[in-house]
């Protein structure tokens, strides 16, 4: 069982006075376990220092405009796969059931696919099973972490580290039609109070196609029922 997906839970969690002081001691657990390259840890020390080092509310600011209000890079999985479609409840359902058989149970304010609650449950599996789910859930990861990349968001150090921990590379075809849906601006308020309002937002190839396969075989496997 691996204390490095904890630490990349923590750093990716909403920050608070309380991960200001223990930013850098996530680091430290993700270098001394040593699943992760150098050059990554680096990197996930200059995220650290973003958050230790800056002012507590705007640090909170930042967080909201990057990941709350704007949803491709949503930090809710399911959100990739499923919009705000119907099967997205029953998906977190089955999500609150498997995390309920390994002994972790769900804060009543926690959605189920936010990937830090994610991270929690990965850090209590076997490391190989846990670099399994990562690996199903890569094209999600890679897709988010590109757009990170161009906003110069040293989050993008998070996904990376997921990434190297993955079992297996990601699968390009799916990276690419993810980012070729439309990225937000979390400034055009306008645009996203437009977005919010529609009911069956699908990410993926599209409803002609059954939606994304990649994102299907992650959630199978992640109820235990991979096909």
């Amino acid at each position: 069982m691996a204390k490095t997906y904890r630490a990349l839970s923590r750093l990716l969690s909403y920050p608070e006075a309380q991960l200001q002081a223990e930013a850098e001691l996530c680091v430290d657990v993700v270098r001394q376990e040593g699943l992760v390259p150098e050059r990554i840890v680096n990197s996930l020390g200059k995220l650290a220092d973003h958050i230790a080092s800056h002012d507590l509310y705007a640090v909170q600011a930042a967080y909201v405009d990057l990941f709350d209000r704007t949803r491709s890079v949503s930090l809710h999985l399911y959100e990739h796969v499923h919009g705000e479609s119907r099967e997205r409840g029953p998906a977190m359902v089955g999500l609150v059931e498997l995390y309920r058989t390994h002994g972790l149970e769900m804060e009543v304010s926690d959605l189920p696919d936010y990937l830090p609650v994610f991270l929690e449950f990965l850090s209590i599996l076997p490391e190989p099973d846990a670099a399994s789910l990562i690996g199903e859930a890569a094209h999600v990861l890679e897709a988010i972490a590109e757009r990170l990349k161009k906003r110069r968001s040293p989050y993008r150090a998070v996904f990376g580290a997921l990434l190297a921990i993955s079992d297996r590379p990601a699968d390009q075809a799916a990276v690419e039609s993810l980012l070729a849906i439309k990225d937000d601006d979390p400034s055009d308020l306008e645009a996203l109070d437009k977005a919010w309002e529609e009911e069956a937002v699908t990410f993926g190839p599209g409803p002609e196609k059954d939606g994304c396969p990649k994102a299907q075989a992650m959630l199978n496997t992640m109820q235990g029922t991979r096909q």
